[in-house]
């Protein structure tokens, strides 16, 4: 898909990522989140939501900021990740992707911020 057609905008909150164990109990405050993802598997339960939820966890990694891919998008588009993903890259910066049914997520460390917002800018997205 075409750079120039496709919009981001910066989530407000700063978010953690948790490494969960598999028997944890989630805190009530997620429901009321404006954005959160739990992904599990067999190796892994794994947690992203906003710094100030406080959960315990094995393992974490804070300071990162969201990006949201305006949608709804279709399921059929392609390269959208991809195009995201290979302009940062090419800004040494690392990412940690969420994809839901309507649209994409890209988190980056929050120091970065401002780096990749130029990266983005000068490959043609554009920004809310």
């Amino acid at each position: 898909m075409d750079s120039t057609k496709i919009v981001l905008s910066i989530l407000e909150e700063t978010y953690i990522i948790h490494k969960l164990a598999q028997s944890t109990n989630l805190p009530e405050g997620l429901i009321g989140c404006e954005f959160y993802s739990l992904s599990n598997s067999q190796e892994e339960l794994s947690l992203v939501c906003p710094e100030q939820i406080l959960i315990q966890s094995e393992n974490n990694s804070p300071n990162w900021k969201c990006l949201k891919v305006a949608g709804p998008l279709d399921l059929n588009l392609t390269g959208i990740l991809a195009g995201l993903s290979d302009t940062l890259a090419k800004a040494k910066i690392s990412i940690f992707a969420i994809s839901t049914f309507e649209t994409d997520y890209v988190l980056i460390q929050k120091q970065v911020l401002e780096t990749a917002k130029s990266a983005l800018k000068s490959a043609g997205y554009k920004f809310e």
